[in-house]
């Protein structure tokens, strides 16, 4: 298959409205989910994403029934035919491993492949191993994938060792239909989590939220199909409107509640960006300048790890030195020698630096940058590297002075709804081709 390009003539600055739907990291799990029912589940306000078709590949695979029309996704869970996701979808994204508590639940046995995704950093599979084991499932982990086996998964006790949103989903996903009590303990609370939580509980899952990262979780012996419409995508959201900041312009973004971006908001805001909120949507401007700031990624409710890659590119257009620290993935500035090819002053460090020791602290992992502003970016040859990377790519090249050239397109096609019609809609001149 010929590789897909993107060829950007930067045109100034970004303005117009843009629309984001469901976020990739939730339908997919809502589609998983949805094996869990007696009878059909339809997630509503669906991104056009490559995830859901990969996703979609999977459950089809293992025998549940998926329709898929524009904006709608349906899932109609079937008698399992086959309880090994095939090892063709090895490495292509995280949703493997999330789909062995509805397996084992299903047909008391599972295989899935390793996981994949984007290349930002370890993402452990021990922490969902430990957690199916201690509801009594028999797992094996072997060079190629993990196998489990369970005549019945038993509510337990666990305590995460780090509030992973993956590993949370996997408790919960076991949890709902498992005999007796689960108690979760420092538990992710992405907004994420919380709405697949509330698909659960309209399936028929005895869900409660408790201080401190808590969340409890009575089994029942069965759920039924459910309806429900994905909240806007927080990570899109933001990434437009400082498509709009960077860029001199303004975007005004429909779709994302402003509860999921409170601590965007202010953080851009510190930097200058002024706002105007509805309850419709949300517009971000900067008409005096972008000030630097120090920012440092967290867990929720901290500064997200996906918004820092539009962030870093937002900094080289900031009058000042800047610093991020990234605390969640130890890998993910992976992405910024592609920056720095297009001229962004960015200096990479293995020390804790914008906020406290992290537990990063004392590794090699390269997790703090510096950042000076204001730089002129100059257009270049660019392969994305993951999703949020490749954002982060158009950006530049959209403020850069000359064309550029992106490749690894597929990447953000897999995360972003629509991103060429998207850019399009903005006045950003964006032409696709195959290599």
């Amino acid at each position: 298959m010929a590789e897909k390009l993107w060829q950007i003539e930067p045109s100034g600055p970004l303005r117009g409205d843009v629309t984001v739907r469901g976020a990739k990291n939730a339908v997919s799990k809502h589609m998983v989910a949805a094996m869990l029912g007696e009878g059909p589940s339809t997630i509503g306000n669906a991104p056009d994403v490559g995830e859901v078709g990969i996703t979609a590949g999977m459950l089809e695979h293992v025998g549940m029934g998926v329709e898929r029309s524009d904006g709608e996704v349906v899932v109609v869970p079937e008698a399992v035919s086959d309880p090994s996701i095939d090892k063709a979808f090895t490495g292509l994204n995280r949703i493997p491993i999330l789909m062995l508590g509805p397996l084992l639940h299903r047909a008391g046995e599972a295989f899935v492949p390793l996981v994949g995704g984007d290349p930002i950093g370890r993402r452990p599979v021990d922490f969902h191993v430990d957690a199916l084991r201690a509801f009594g499932a028999e797992v094996t982990i072997a060079a190629d994938g993990i196998h489990a086996r369970a005549s019945r998964l038993v509510g337990t006790k666990i305590e995460l060792p780090y509030p992973s949103v993956g590993a949370t989903e996997t408790v919960l996903l076991a949890a709902v239909r498992a005999a007796g009590k689960t108690v979760i303990r420092n538990a992710a609370t992405e907004p994420e989590i919380i709405e697949l939580a509330l698909f659960l509980q309209r399936m028929g899952a005895r869900i409660s939220f408790a201080p401190d990262r808590r969340i409890v979780v009575e089994g029942v012996e069965r759920l039924s199909g459910a309806q429900t419409r994905l909240d806007g995508d927080r990570i899109e959201a933001f990434s437009y409107l400082v498509a709009g900041l960077v860029t001199g312009g303004e975007v005004r973004v429909h779709g994302c509640p402003q509860d999921r971006l409170v601590t965007a908001i202010t953080t851009l805001a510190r930097m200058g960006a002024e706002f105007e909120i509805t309850d419709d949507w949300i517009m971000a401007s900067a008409p005096d300048g972008l000030r630097p700031a120090a920012v440092q990624t967290d867990t929720h409710p901290g500064f997200a790890t996906d918004w820092q890659t539009p962030l870093m590119v937002l900094f080289t257009q900031a009058d000042g030195m800047s610093v991020l620290h990234e605390t969640v993935y130890e890998n993910r500035l992976a992405y910024v020698p592609a920056l720095q090819s297009m001229g962004a002053e960015i200096e990479v460090y293995d020390t804790c630096l914008g906020g406290p020791a992290c537990r990063y602290h004392d590794t090699a992992a390269l997790h703090s940058a510096v950042v000076r502003g204001v730089t002129k970016l100059r257009g270049g040859d660019v392969t994305m590297p993951d999703i949020r990377a490749g954002f982060s790519a158009v950006l530049a090249a959209a403020v850069a002075e000359g064309p550029s050239t992106l490749r690894g397109v597929h990447h953000i096609e897999r995360g972003y709804h629509r991103p060429v019609e998207q850019f399009r809609a903005l006045g950003l001149p964006l032409r696709a081709s195959a290599a």
